[in-house]
């Protein structure tokens, strides 16, 4: 019977996935006709609490795409991604890999904001997103990979990376390591940026931003590679 449930169980989740992709127009071909179509998602409720759509933004034909979890509390006050503390510390890493920041595109995986209040006070404390809710935000992110074509796709943290890569894949394990996949010529996978800021002292906050701008450094030389091919 088990067996039999997860069978049946997948094929819910397929029917769901192909249910939700008729929600994403086929004709919208440019990233701002699929920004402005997305202000109206409501395939699932993350979209009641939040502020606004949070879309990708950057070159329509970057060479490079990153994908990261969600926006955060000031991604989602704005209307932009990564630029709250977790996109400052990634601008930084970019710098320091000698990739521009103007000439990739930022995106997430969700495009709502998943928060919970604090015990006190005003703040919004970050919540993950669970797989329903990734579900039914994929058609975007599939129709952003659809117009952007990017020659390298990093993923940023493991919801990002098991999204697109697959439930068991281990960013720990695979990290900064090209994976075949069809969603694009080279596939790498790191930590979110996010990961770095919650390291317990300065030391270990150090030691994780320079691994992580090396798997930048790692993508950074794929992309020297694909303009000069």
């Amino acid at each position: 019977m088990k067996r039999l449930s997860t069978i049946s169980k997948k094929s819910v989740d397929q029917a769901d996935h192909a249910n939700a992709s008729t929600r994403v127009n086929p004709a919208l071909k440019t990233i701002v006709s699929l920004r402005d179509a997305a202000r109206e998602c409501k395939a699932c409720d993350l979209w009641k609490d939040a502020t606004q759509t949070v879309f990708g933004e950057g070159p329509s034909r970057a060479k490079i795409m990153l994908v990261g979890e969600q926006p955060g509390d000031q991604e989602d006050r704005v209307g932009h991604p990564f630029v709250g503390p977790a996109g400052k510390l990634l601008v930084q890493a970019l710098e320091q890999a000698s990739i521009e920041r103007d000439e990739i595109y930022l995106t997430n995986v969700v495009k709502h904001f998943k928060w919970a209040a604090a015990a006190k006070g005003k703040k919004r404390i970050h919540k993950k997103p669970r797989y329903s809710e990734i579900h039914a935000c994929r058609p975007w992110l599939d129709s952003e990979l659809r117009v952007v074509k990017p020659e390298i796709l990093v993923c940023l943290g493991s919801t990002a990376a098991q999204s697109l890569l697959g439930r068991t894949f281990s960013v720990m394990r695979q990290r900064g390591q090209p994976i075949k996949s069809a969603l694009a010529p080279v596939v790498i996978a790191t930590v979110h940026p996010s990961s770095i800021l919650r390291a317990p002292d300065a030391d270990a906050r150090h030691l994780q931003m320079q691994a992580f701008v090396n798997d930048l450094k790692i993508v950074a030389e794929f992309s020297r590679k694909a303009k000069a091919a």
